[in-house]
C-alpha cells in the first residue's frame, strides 16, 4: 500500500507518524490523517490535532504529547485471535499503553472474532483453582526501556517479593520470537503442560491470555487485563477470581478495542471507538 496524502481539501483534524509503518498507514487513510516523518514536526501543528503512530519505541512521542497536551493513538499488537502467521487484529488506544476504560458493550465483536479464530475455543471456560507452579512472564526489551525498568533486576525483584509469600516453584518465560510464540511453544501449552497455578507478569498481554484460558493473573503494571487480575503479590497464595459474568463481559469489550487493517482503513475503526467511547 502506498503513502496517500492529503489533497482532496478535506481538512486536517489528525496526524500520523511514520510514512514507512504499514499499519499506522492504514490508520492514516481512515482518518484521512496528515503524515509527519518526524515527532518533532508535531509542533507544527495546532495541539487539538492528535497523532497516531506504532509500538513501544515511540515513547519520545508520549512524552511530547504528555507535556505538550497533545491526545494521541498508541497501535500496537491486539489482544485476542493473533495465533496465526500474521496478526490480524491491532490495538489502538488513546492515551495509553493499554486500554483502561472497561465499559460493557455488545458480543457481536466477540462473536466474530471467536468465529475467525480456528486455532482456539477463546471462551472463558471458568477458573482453573488448583494447579502447581507459578509462571513469571517478563517483560521484553521494548517495554523495559519504556518504562525505565531492568528486566535482570525485575525478575530477581519479584522472584525475591513471591518467595515471601509462596513456597511454589516458579517458571521464568521469557518473550521468544514469534514462531515460537505461536506455535508449540506458545502460552496456552505451558499454562496447560505445567500446570500453571498462576501468572505474573510486568504488563504483557499474557495476563490477557491467561484469564481467558481459566489461570488467574498478576499485573504489575498498567494493563487491559487490571480489572479482572490481582496486583498486590503478597496475595499469591489466594488470586482474584472474578465472577465469570464480568470476566465474559471484559472479553467482549477487549472485542471493541481492537481492529483489522480493513477495519481501520474504512474508518470503521475509529468510528467503533468514537461511538462507543473505547479508550
Amino acid at each position: 500500500m502506498d503513502r496517500q496524502e492529503i489533497g482532496d481539501g478535506s481538512s486536517i483534524k489528525q496526524l500520523a507518524i511514520d510514512p514507512n509503518d504499514g499499519i499506522v498507514l492504514c490508520w492514516q487513510r481512515g482518518v484521512k490523517a496528515q503524515w509527519l516523518d518526524h515527532f518533532k514536526q508535531m509542533s507544527l501543528w495546532p495541539i487539538e490535532c492528535p497523532v497516531a503512530f506504532r509500538g513501544m519505541t515511540g515513547r519520545k512521542i508520549v512524552r511530547a504529547c504528555e507535556e505538550t497536551g497533545r491526545d494521541y493513538y498508541y497501535i500496537d499488537t491486539g489482544y485476542l485471535g493473533n495465533r496465526q502467521k500474521r496478526k490480524l487484529y491491532h490495538r489502538v488506544v488513546f492515551n495509553g499503553m493499554q486500554h483502561s476504560n472497561f465499559k460493557e458493550v455488545p458480543n457481536d465483536r466477540w462473536k466474530q472474532l471467536e468465529y475467525s479464530s480456528k486455532t482456539m475455543n477463546l471462551n472463558f471456560p471458568g477458573w482453573k483453582r488448583d494447579g502447581g507452579p507459578i509462571l513469571l512472564v517478563t517483560p521484553s526489551a521494548k517495554p523495559c526501556k519504556f518504562y525505565g525498568i531492568d528486566r535482570d533486576t525485575w525478575v530477581s525483584e519479584t522472584i525475591a517479593t513471591l518467595k515471601k509469600y509462596t513456597d511454589r516453584e516458579i517458571i521464568i518465560r521469557d518473550k521468544g520470537i514469534r514462531r515460537e510464540r505461536i506455535g508449540d511453544g506458545s502460552l496456552y501449552n505451558q499454562l496447560s503442560d505445567d500446570n500453571i497455578f498462576a501468572v505474573v507478569t510486568y504488563n504483557s498481554i499474557a495476563a490477557t491470555e491467561a484469564i481467558g484460558f481459566g489461570v488467574p493473573a498478576f499485573t504489575l503494571a498498567p494493563n487491559a487485563a487490571d480489572i479482572v487480575c490481582e496486583k498486590d503479590l503478597t496475595k499469591i497464595e489466594y488470586p482474584r477470581y472474578e465472577d465469570d459474568y464480568t470476566v465474559r463481559k471484559w472479553q467482549h469489550w477487549l472485542a471493541y478495542c481492537q481492529y483489522t487493517v480493513d477495519e481501520m482503513i474504512d474508518g470503521s475503526a475509529y468510528n467503533i471507538m468514537k461511538d462507543h467511547d473505547i479508550s
